[in-house]
């Protein structure tokens, strides 16, 4: 089964930038998509961006142009690019798998704060 594992969420500013990192490991990694999803204050979790097995990439409206999947040519490490970053990016960010057992990730914690 897969695992994934998300890091790299700290504090920012606001009009900052965060990449991050989900590591994908386990059997049957590379015939997944991830998706990156985030659960803000108070709010239910939501879908942010998904790459597919065979790398076509879906957004969210609301992050189109300030935020970026992508991944290694192994497609163990799927990065969620942050830019622009502003406080209603607050929010626990998960990475999950898109295909298979439903797994995620425990979640990185990004503040956006000045």
């Amino acid at each position: 089964q897969v695992q994934l594992v998300e890091s790299g969420g700290g504090l920012v500013q606001p009009g900052g930038s965060l990449t991050l990192p989900c590591t994908a490991s386990g059997s049957g990694v590379e015939s997944i998509g991830v998706g990156w999803y985030r659960q803000r204050p108070g709010n239910e979790r939501e879908f942010v961006a998904a790459i597919s097995v065979l790398g076509s990439l879906t957004y969210h409206d609301a992050v189109k142009g300030q935020f970026t999947i992508y991944r290694n040519s192994a497609a163990t490490v799927i990065y969620l690019q942050m830019n622009n970053l502003q406080s209603e990016d607050t929010a626990v960010y998960y990475c999950r798998a898109m295909q298979g057992p439903d797994v995620w990730g425990q979640g990185t914690q990004v503040t956006v704060s000045s």
